[in-house]
């Protein structure tokens, strides 16, 4: 269940991002971020519509109008309210006619510029009708009216009022209770239009200023003064399916509670009212008292602990203030964008979030910098909603987060299976194609397909010497040329630091190789790096899949383990080669890793013994000397030869701890035998040291610390190193060669002439003997004065010229042991003395004292 779940989200995957597994893949830049961002502003636009955010919105309009500046009162309004005290103070509610009627008169002495009386007065409320109805009668006094609606009947106004000073109330509430707009008129059956109570103050109070007309461009909206007036749709700003019957526009509130200046009914009775607050300024007068039924919810009410609800007077006064500043002082209205600027809007912070989560990899940076854009869309929210326009908040806000998220979700499924360098496809992902390709092979028998499995020849050298990032730059450079060389169908892949994956289609071996050979063109020419000439090559290795008859064990990764054997074996034969898998490829594939096995546990085991083969003095021709040469005793392979796990040793490691073990036992072997045999001169044993052992930064203290649990002199060891160890790095060579000098042990270089030794730099080594290598004393006997013995001659005389001694080994004959003598070598060692021996056998040997 789970390989089919990850088969299906890698086949997804595939999808997403564009990248057909059968193809070759390209470097994803940020075009999942846009393509997400689209597809959650599609969404959230449809959702929207469906009014599932319209609460939310409304909810950060509420919020937004909480956070505005504080306008202050307004300063052409005044409102007489009527308090529970006031309430108290006259004995009833509604209050009677007459008192109503002695308030519009103290206020008319103070020459007012219009009155409204925002009180219902269909019925008389005795005593004082009548003085009521003749107050009412001023030309600057407008009554409020409600139109009829299906929950109640409506309520008329006061009898005798004329039409242009009786105003409807202007209330709208939204789903949640909250008064959010305001109702300027509606047209009404008889085809008449009926104007708010707001709207018949404002045009009562600006009669002689300025008129509203309407708009040449427009014929929804009305040009008054300095203000336009447009009116809601259904969608406008975070509705959805709003009830816009009428001439709607939105509600701008200045603050909680101080819209006006506020005085009680009872202190306008009293003439405790500065009359400056009312000469030509707007009365309005209504109840305030909380516990009328004239109460609304607000923006405000949430955060308002003590009696969260506004009065309906006061409300009024917000919306006159709203029109009389915008017709007067040009502050503009509520407005908002189509709905195409919408989608642009919400879409902007969808991509935004997007990018973020594509480009920022570390998930608590991401958070940071996602906080941060969330926090710059509130600040734009914000700063439009002051200058008078409601954008959506929740819908970028949601689109932020969302497609943060999924794109950071896609973006770790897309790490998990792709390089973050080349943007290639990873193992995994590599993998998985490949399985599909061996899919295909079971239903057509005729498909067949190849795996390329290349890897860069020497690519730690540039890396060491060039630095890493000239290194990443080559890897890109090669992917370009791979690439270049592949068809559409190809997959390539980065499986490795520096080793690629190649799936090839719909051919056969002659064709991959082919291909191979085109790889290996295209890396021939050199890479210009940062000014740098790189010259690149690449060991190919090739196993061909789906050849009949199918094999029950072809799985991917076999597959891919082939054609790496394969490529093991090309770098066996060189650089820039190309090799093709065969069974006996893997066969010695598992022969060496067993090897390797094996030969952990052997050194654990104490598995391995020493053989010493004597040098011999040509001059004496007695035994001055032995080499210590490890041997394999395997408990079921029987002996094994150096030749084939000296090399597995090397690679793994494994020969620092065989080394010293060999150097130890050595050491301790002479050391018995100086107590056995009472020899003329001092026996030299001789010990090769390995590149990884010479590299040890503590090998001379490990050598010091031998020497002295063993009890050997120094002047009794020599330490043999060959020509190529010391020349990969001449000065610290030395510089090493040196502290064992000082040691006064023996130095030696082994295999002299086959390596590529400098002879400025061999002046400067601290050695005592050159070991001439068998190659060249083997051919000694049949040239007569040949290359070989010149060879050896020039060795001879060179060592003699620097102060250093002379071995020859692979010494076989008498012959050339008589020449070796004769052209003035000291020392010799071969199989013509003896064969390396037992501990034993070389303890027998010297006590029969022989003689050359």
């Amino acid at each position: 269940m789970t390989a089919k779940l990850s088969r299906n989200i890698r086949s997804v995957l595939s999808v997403a991002t564009g990248l057909n597994l059968s193809s070759q893949h390209r470097r994803v830049k940020i075009w999942p971020a846009l393509l997400a961002g689209a597809t959650v502003t599609l969404l959230n636009t449809g959702v929207r519509r469906l009014g599932w955010q319209q609460s939310w919105e409304l909810a950060s309009f509420d919020s937004l109008v909480r956070l505005q500046p504080d306008a202050g009162p307004d300063p052409e309004l005044l409102v007489v309210g009527i308090s529970e005290a006031d309430i108290q103070a006259l004995g009833r509610f509604p209050i009677s006619d007459g008192a109503i009627a002695k308030t519009l008169t103290k206020l008319q002495k103070y020459h007012p510029k219009v009155i409204g009386l925002d009180l219902y007065r269909d019925l008389p409320q005795a005593p004082g009708h009548q003085e009521l109805r003749a107050a009412l009668k001023a030309p600057n006094v407008v009554a409020i009216a409600k139109l009829s609606d299906s929950d109640s009947e409506g309520v008329s106004a006061p009898p005798g009022m004329p039409p242009d000073r009786v105003g409807f109330n202007d209330f709208v509430l939204d789903a949640d209770g909250v008064v959010r707009r305001n109702l300027l008129s509606v047209s009404k059956p008889d085809k008449t239009t009926a104007s708010s109570f707001s709207l018949q103050l404002a045009l009562l109070y600006l009669k002689d200023r300025v008129q509203p007309r309407d708009s040449p461009v427009n014929p929804h909206q009305i040009n008054w003064g300095k203000a336009e007036f447009v009116p809601l749709k259904s969608d406008s700003g975070g509705y959805a399916n709003l009830d816009a019957r009428g001439y709607q526009i939105l509600l701008k509130y200045r603050s909680a509670v101080g819209v006006a200046r506020q005085v009680s009914i009872l202190q306008v009775l009293n003439g405790e009212i500065d009359p400056s607050w009312v000469k030509d300024k707007i009365v309005l007068i209504g109840t305030t008292a909380q516990s009328t039924r004239d109460v609304f919810l607000t923006p405000y009410s949430p955060v308002l602990q003590q009696n969260p609800k506004m009065p309906g007077v006061l409300l009024h006064a917000q919306m006159l203030s709203q029109i009389l500043t915008a017709v007067l002082q040009g502050r503009s209205l509520f407005w908002v964008w189509p709905e195409w600027a919408e989608i642009l809007w919400n879409g902007f912070w969808a991509v935004l979030g997007g990018v973020v989560a594509w480009r920022i990899g570390h998930p608590l940076r991401a958070v940071l910098v996602v906080g941060v854009a969330f926090m710059g869309l509130l600040g734009m929210s914000l700063a439009i909603f002051t200058a008078g326009g409601w954008v959506s908040l929740v819908s970028p806000a949601l689109g932020l987060v969302l497609t943060g998220v999924g794109v950071s979700a896609y973006k770790k499924l897309y790490d998990a299976f792709h390089d973050s360098l080349t943007g290639l496809p990873n193992r995994d992902l590599f993998v998985e194609c490949l399985g599909r390709a061996i899919a295909n092979t079971k239903h057509h028998r005729s498909y067949l397909f190849a795996v390329l499995f290349l890897d860069l020849d020497r690519f730690k050298v540039i890396n060491d010497s060039l630095g890493h990032l000239v290194g990443d730059e080559l890897l890109m450079a090669v992917v370009v040329r791979l690439k270049a060389s592949l068809s559409r169908t190809d997959t390539v892949a980065r499986v490795g630091g520096d080793d690629f994956a190649i799936l090839v289609r719909n051919v056969d071996a002659q064709s991959a190789v082919d291909l191979a050979d085109r790889i290996h063109q295209a890396l021939i020419v050199p890479f210009d790096l940062r000014g740098q000439e790189v010259f690149v090559t690449a060991s190919i290795g090739i196993a061909v899949g789906g050849e009949p008859p199918p094999s029950p064990r072809e799985g991917p990764e076999h597959l891919l383990r082939d054609a790496h054997t394969a490529m093991y074996r090309a770098k066996a034969l060189g650089t820039g080669k190309y090799q093709v898998f065969d069974a006996s490829m893997h066969d010695l594939a598992v022969e060496r890793l067993q090897l390797e096995t094996d030969l952990r546990m052997a050194v654990k085991r104490r598995e391995f013994l020493l053989h010493y083969q004597p040098f011999v003095s040509l001059a004496s021709g007695r035994i001055i000397g032995f080499e210590a040469l490890v041997r394999w005793q395997h408990p079921l392979r029987g002996l094994i030869s150096p030749v084939k796990f000296i090399p597995v040793a090397e690679e793994t490691g494994a020969i620092v701890p065989l080394g010293e073990w060999v150097l130890e036992e050595a050491c301790r072997q002479l050391r018995l035998w100086e107590g056995m045999f009472d020899f003329d001169r001092p026996l030299i044993m001789s010990v090769n040291l390995s590149g990884k052992q010479f590299a040890q930064p503590d090998l001379v203290e490990r050598i010091q610390a031998i020497l002295v649990t063993t009890g050997l002199s120094a002047k009794s060891l020599k330490l043999e190193i060959t020509e190529s160890v010391v020349m990969d790095d001449v000065e610290s060579a030395i510089a090493v060669l040196k502290q064992m000098k000082a040691l006064n042990v023996k130095l030696g270089i082994d295999d002299f002439g086959t390596g590529y030794s400098s002879l400025s730099y061999l002046s400067r080594f601290p050695t005592d003997t050159l070991k001439v290598d068998k190659s060249f004393v083997g051919l000694m006997e049949i040239e007569g004065e040949g290359e070989n013995v010149a060879i050896v001659r020039t060795i001879v005389a060179l060592a003699h010229a620097l102060g250093m001694d002379v071995i020859a080994e692979g010494v076989e004959t008498a012959a050339q042991l008589a020449r070796l003598r004769a052209i003035g070598c000291e020392y010799g060692q071969g199989y013509f003395f003896a064969k390396p021996l037992p501990s034993e056998d070389a303890t027998a040997l010297m006590a029969s004292e022989p003689q050359w």
